[in-house]
């Protein structure tokens, strides 16, 4: 446990951002989840309507992204690889 006042304060802070990390972070998962649930729909159909589920989830994807590494959430080449890693699959399916 914190012995002085200025580790306590540390503890706190530590235990907010980890919560914040946590949220872009998991957000993040779930919303690739889903891009890759619609994706494999897509892959199937090959109907514009899927096709537009599949960018739509993938701009919030990137929206997230960048916003997670505006607040140093992710750095920035990792967030340059996970974006650069999810158009690669959909520029795959495209073909």
């Amino acid at each position: 446990m914190a012995n002085n006042k200025s580790a306590k304060k540390r503890i706190l802070t530590n235990e907010r951002n980890r919560l914040k990390n946590r949220l872009y972070k998991s957000s993040v998962k779930t919303l690739t989840k889903s891009f890759f649930k619609y994706l494999e729909v897509y892959k199937s159909s090959k109907s514009l309507e899927d096709n537009q589920k599949v960018k739509k989830t993938l701009n919030s994807i990137y929206s997230l992204i960048d916003k997670g590494t505006k607040r140093n959430v992710f750095h920035k080449n990792t967030a340059a690889r996970k974006k650069a890693q999810l158009a690669g699959y959909l520029k795959v399916v495209e073909i």
